[in-house]
């Protein structure tokens, strides 16, 4: 019997691994897929590594949760941190403004370009810093003993997180603002987390944000298969097993409570039965419903009804020369159409990350790799028949490089290879329900104590992922898989 199975080995996955497998714990972790990763995984495509997901990271300063975690499993010793040149670029018409990562030089860039609205910028940052400083306070899942010293004097401590919990983004920047243009730039990248402003909360974008402010971004060198590589490679170097090309279908249950696995070939086979003493679910909540008995899917139906994160359709962009060389100036830009109205969910913003402005190692010299990417939903492709679906992907990607052509002009004759993902892609490879790629939204209703948490009700069964606490990203990844390990260790 094992110590820990691991349902999924995504980067949640892999991070509790590690951590318990240092420990001493016995583990063993069960892929899907033919590589560990998740949304944190490279693939080759016609001598380019191609990036699935990794933009930046966010943090790495000296109050980031994620540094403890990588000091701790000895990361910076192994995988290569490069920090990214800006936090992004907005362009809208004429109005073009690089956002540094430094917090008091993206205030004083912002005050430049909007100078009646100082009094809005300093208040947007002292908000958002102090939403954050609440957040770094908060005890770990395992410090329940802090929860009950901090209860009596924990309204002047979390005054943001317990009296403005249900506030969005955009109902703030509207009681600070009525400068449509501001409000844009302010989170241009707002789909880094959500796609509605209205809907996002506004603790959770304050807290995430103010991490790339603290730290900046990084890429990790090589891609970020190399960060899910070394997490798996801790995990067999301390006596642990990494399953790959085989699906968990059913969660064993025996008085209640789960007592391990039965899982098989992905492309079929006979059924295998592992037990352990716990589970740890690296996977999508929802689809948890389905591999329990009756009576213990029963409790996990309100699940259901919670909304569930967009998606994200991703181009990616071979070509012959770096993309710096021709005419591309940042690293990720993100691009507003002319009439762009704050919280207009319709609108076709687009960005792209230019990973020749970074010493990536995704390509060999004289060569470049890029992404454009948009928010996507998967109403956007599921009513296609295959062949009409491989003709709207084509139109998509037909319509993408117009975009880019007119921000860099003959760009075109130099890409050497395209592909594209959608929300059906998504889907496919991650098996989340309709592609969701953060998990549950992070919406005022579903964030920090409304969100799902970390322990399941059906007992030995512990969540990591960007299903539950905190959320998605990379560091919401992580961190799920930090707070599984506390839990468990």
């Amino acid at each position: 019997m094992q110590d820990v199975i691991i349902v999924g080995g995504g980067l949640g996955g892999l991070t509790a691994g590690a951590l318990l497998s240092k420990s001493g714990k016995k583990v063993s972790l069960i892929e899907q897929h033919n590589v560990v990763g998740g949304y944190a995984t490279t693939f080759k495509r016609k001598n380019f590594k191609v990036e699935v997901g990794l933009h930046e990271m966010d943090g790495l300063h000296k109050t980031d949760q994620k540094r403890k975690i990588f000091e701790e499993l000895d990361v910076f010793k192994n995988v290569e941190f490069i920090k990214v040149p800006e936090f992004y670029k907005f362009k809208k018409d004429d109005l073009n403004i690089s956002i540094p990562n430094d917090v008091n030089k993206a205030k004083e860039i912002l005050i430049q370009n909007f100078p009646k609205e100082q009094i809005a910028i300093d208040s947007f940052f002292k908000r958002i810093f102090a939403i954050s400083d609440e957040v770094e306070k908060m005890p770990n899942p395992d410090q329940k003993w802090k929860l009950v010293l901090l209860a009596p004097i924990s309204p002047f401590i979390f005054p943001n997180l317990l009296f403005r919990s249900k506030e969005s983004v955009g109902n703030f920047l509207d009681s600070i603002t009525q400068d449509n243009d501001l409000k844009l730039v302010l989170t241009a990248n707002l789909n880094y987390y959500h796609d509605n402003p209205y809907e996002l909360s506004l603790s959770y974008f304050a807290t995430a944000q103010t991490s790339y402010f603290k730290g900046g971004g990084y890429f990790v060198k090589g891609g970020s298969q190399n960060l899910s590589n070394y997490f798996r490679d801790i995990i067999l170097q301390n006596r642990g097993e990494v399953i790959l090309k085989n699906l968990v279908t059913k969660i064993l249950i025996k008085d209640g409570k789960a007592i391990g696995v039965e899982y098989r070939k992905t492309k079929g086979g006979e059924a295998v039965q592992l037990f352990a003493k716990e589970i740890i679910f690296n996977g999508a909540v929802p689809n948890l419903i389905d591999m329990l008995p009756k009576i213990e899917s029963e409790k996990l139906k309100p699940v259901k009804v919670l909304q569930l994160s967009p998606s994200i359709l991703t181009l990616y962009l071979g070509f012959d020369k770096p993309l710096n060389k021709l005419g591309n100036d940042s690293y990720s830009t993100i691009f507003f159409p002319e009439n762009s109205k704050f919280g207009d969910v319709s609108a076709e913003n687009w960005s792209i990350c230019d990973y020749s402005q970074i010493d990536s190692g995704l390509t060999e010299d004289g060569k470049s790799f890029a992404v454009i990417v948009e928010m996507d939903y998967i109403n956007n492709w599921k009513q296609f028949s295959d062949e009409e679906y491989k003709k709207a992907k084509n139109e998509k990607i037909t319509d993408l490089l117009s975009k880019l052509e007119i921000e860099i002009p003959n760009v075109k004759k130099h890409i050497i290879y395209s592909e594209l993902a959608t929300a059906k892609t998504n889907e496919r490879y991650t098996l989340n329900p309709d592609g969701a790629v953060y998990g549950f939204a992070q919406t005022t209703n579903q964030s920090f104590i409304n969100r799902v948490q970390n322990r399941s009700i059906i007992p030995n069964i512990t969540y990591a992922s960007a299903w539950t606490m905190p959320g998605g990203g990379f560091t919401g990844a992580i961190l799920s898989g930090y707070f599984a390990y506390l839990s468990l260790k």
